[in-house]
This record gives structure tokens, C-alpha cells and sequence, in this order.
């Protein structure tokens, strides 16, 4: 039954191509504690990840998480910081992000791009004041690496910049409207003046110098602390102890996300994806669109203005799930796309995709079909977010 149900979902599949690939898988520092507490793991980017625990299943920790909260093991992604007074000019000359605009202790979404106009990877940029604090995908650290290493390197003869990875910290992300409750327990700065992307250093259960961020992956409030490795499981198991925290794998954080309608990268965008086509162009800060300072910023420039051929759209569909790569068809059966993440919601009880599409097919409301095999089903172009997002954007007063 265990294995029935988790084989419904795309981050299942995924660790299995993954497996196939990957002959070590590296673990994070709570490796241990998940086994202990009843995870099971899969391969994922390349990382031993828990996808789910004995406790719950992913249905039950998907609901855990939009009425409670659930605690996320998210030390995977990599970490880094860029000092110097040059920091900002160095790191806007490979993402869309205005840095140079964002306050103190504030940040948001970006976009790392190629120069064909495509997206490198996703990540959160923040400033924290005297220096950037830098978040991205695991799966593109083979490449996001390397690339600020050598661009730092190139530039350091010019500018005022070091870069430093945080090799000694993880990451945990407390997800859920009772993630602010659990949490505020263990610190002692005012988590009510945290807005959304906003984040603070503080000490968390004690432990000093912890890096607090008020954001998430799943359309839920809730914060990403980034703590020394030495005492991650000690914050782990300080957060659990609030009543209404539970452990959640991979196969919920799949299921949040993209009920939020946000993308993951290699599925729903990747190096041949312009912000433009995937509805990311609100990352591409006003002044950095103007001055065209980006890699790839003619190509993204000429999208906005001509539009682009093709679009990434939510589909509410009947019939089986759609799972990624499911062709889509016109109203005629011609193909006209794909879908890059679908599963059954369970906050929506339908089933919910992504995909991309023709510009003239992309308007709320189009009529559509999915093929599998040499049955059609039909689906329909909705508004995203699938389910509404409870980001925390209002300071109590």
C-alpha cells in the first residue's frame, strides 16, 4: 500500500531516473534522523532525501502541513554568501534581481541566465546588510557553483568581492500557519515584524547565529533557518516538540508546491525557458529591464515586447493524473504542448498540472485535451495559484 501510493507522485519517479544515474548519493546531517524517525529515503539531485515518514502519508502530511505545521529538510540546496563592497554589481551581473533596490534584511526570488535568455537556476537573494545571502536548487549546484566561483575570480581584479560557501551550515524550513507559533518559542526577535522575505540573524533554541528567513516552498507561511550542521538536529528536535510540528518528506513539499503553482526547476523551467515564457517576468527588476544588464537580457527584452510563442499555464483535468511530459492537444487532437509537473491535488481534490502552451491557447478558461497512449481526456487553462497562498505579508499591528 506504502509503495502503491507514493508511485503517484513525480518526485517518486524522478528519484528513480535519478537512481539509475546516481552511483553515491551524498546526505545531509540528519541523514540518521530520518531513518531514525521512520523516513524513507530516495535518491533526489543527486542527495538521500526522505520522500515521506512511517507516520503520516504524503496525502496526510500534505494536510498536515496546510492546517498545522510540518518541518522540511531542505540542507540540500546550496548555500553561499558574497562579501565585499561590490557585492551587489557583481552578483546583478548574473541574475534579473534589482539587488541594488533591496533594504536591509530583505529579498525575494531570482533568476540565475544564460545568454541565450534561458534560466540557469532559481534562488533567493538576500541582504542581509553587510553581505548577500545566497539559497539554490541542489540539482543545480553542478553548475551554479562553478559558474559564481569563476565569475568572482574573473572580476576580483575590478571589484571589491570574496565568495564564501556555508560548507558547515543546513537548512530547515517550518512550513504551515502554526509555523510561526512553533517557532517563535526558540527565538527571541518578534516573528509578528517578519514580513515575507524578510529575515533576521538570531540565536534559535539556543543556538547562536542562525539565519532566519520568512519564506517556503509550499504557498504556506513559514520560515527557512539556515544553522551550524553541529546543531541542526538539536533545532530539529526543539521544533518538533511544539505539539503541532511533524516530520514531512519530499512527496508533500511536491504536492504544496505545486498546488502554489511554483515551478521546479528541470521540470518547469530550465536553460531553454525565458522568465517571460514561464510568467516569471515580475523577478526581472524595472531598472535592470531598462538598463538590459543581465546575461541574455536582448533575447527576454524582445519576448516582452513581440511575446513569446508559447506559455506556462495551470490545467484542472479529468480522468487519470497528468504526469510530466503528457502531450497536449487542441480542441482539434493536434498537438500543441506538454505537461511539465502534474499530480491529484489533495487540497483541491482535482487533479492539477503545468504546462506549457501556444500564446493564442493560454487565455483562463481554453478548453484542452491530454493523450495518454490512445485516449484523450480533457482539460481546461485555470488561474494559478491552484490552491490560495497564506504568505505572510501584513505586519500585525
Amino acid at each position: 500500500m506504502l509503495r502503491s501510493r507514493t508511485k503517484i507522485y513525480n518526485i517518486v519517479k524522478e528519484s528513480r531516473r535519478l537512481a539509475s544515474t546516481q552511483e553515491v548519493l551524498q546526505q545531509t546531517c540528519l541523514y540518521n534522523f530520518h531513518v531514525k524517525n521512520g523516513g524513507k529515503m530516495v535518491p533526489f539531485a543527486g542527495w538521500s532525501m526522505p520522500v515521506q515518514y512511517n507516520d503520516l502519508g504524503i496525502i496526510q502530511s500534505h494536510h498536515h502541513t496546510r492546517n498545522n505545521a510540518s518541518l522540511f529538510d531542505v540542507s540540500h540546496m546550496l548555500q553561499f554568501k558574497i562579501h565585499g563592497k561590490d557585492r551587489v554589481k557583481c552578483l546583478e551581473e548574473l541574475v534579473v534581481a534589482d539587488i541594488a533596490a533591496m533594504p536591509a534584511n530583505s529579498g525575494g526570488l531570482s533568476l540565475f541566465m544564460n545568454d541565450q535568455g534561458g534560466i540557469r537556476d532559481d534562488c533567493i537573494i538576500n541582504n542581509v546588510g553587510d553581505h548577500l545571502y545566497v539559497v539554490s536548487n541542489a540539482g543545480c549546484a553542478h553548475k551554479i557553483r562553478p559558474l559564481v566561483e569563476a565569475h568572482i575570480a574573473n572580476r576580483r581584479s575590478e571589484l571589491d568581492v570574496a565568495l564564501e560557501f556555508l560548507e558547515e551550515n543546513s537548512l530547515l524550513a517550518v512550513q504551515g500557519p502554526k509555523a510561526a507559533e512553533s517557532l517563535q518559542h526558540g527565538v527571541t526577535i518578534d516573528l509578528s515584524q517578519l514580513k515575507f522575505m524578510n529575515g533576521q540573524t538570531t540565536d534559535v533554541f539556543g543556538v547562536a547565529g542562525c539565519r532566519v528567513t520568512r519564506c517556503g516552498y509550499t504557498g504556506e507561511d513559514g520560515f527557512e533557518i539556515s544553522i551550524p550542521s553541529a546543531k541542526i538536529e538539536h533545532v530539529a528536535e526543539s521544533l518538533l516538540s511544539q505539539g503541532d510540528v511533524k516530520l514531512a518528506g519530499l512527496g508533500a513539499r511536491d504536492t504544496l508546491r505545486l498546488e502554489a503553482g511554483l515551478c521546479l526547476y528541470g521540470n518547469d523551467i530550465d536553460e531553454d525557458t525565458t522568465p517571460v515564457e514561464a510568467t516569471l517576468l515580475w523577478t526581472v527588476g524595472k531598472r535592470r529591464r531598462a538598463a538590459a544588464d543581465f546575461p541574455g537580457a536582448s533575447i527576454v527584452k524582445a519576448h516582452i515586447k513581440n511575446k513569446p510563442s508559447r506559455k506556462r499555464v495551470g490545467l484542472i483535468s479529468t480522468g487519470p493524473p497528468a504526469r510530466g511530459h503528457t502531450p497536449v492537444l487542441d480542441s482539434d487532437s493536434n498537438a500543441v504542448g506538454e505537461v511539465t509537473s502534474g499530480c491529484p491535488s489533495p487540497s483541491v481534490q482535482k487533479n492539477i498540472a503545468m504546462a506549457y502552451v501556444p500564446l493564442a491557447l493560454s487565455k483562463i478558461g481554453t478548453k484542452l485535451k491530454l493523450k495518454r497512449g490512445k485516449k484523450e481526456t480533457e482539460c481546461e487553462v485555470v488561474k494559478m495559484p491552484f490552491h490560495p497562498t497564506n504568505y505572510y505579508f501584513e505586519l500585525v499591528r
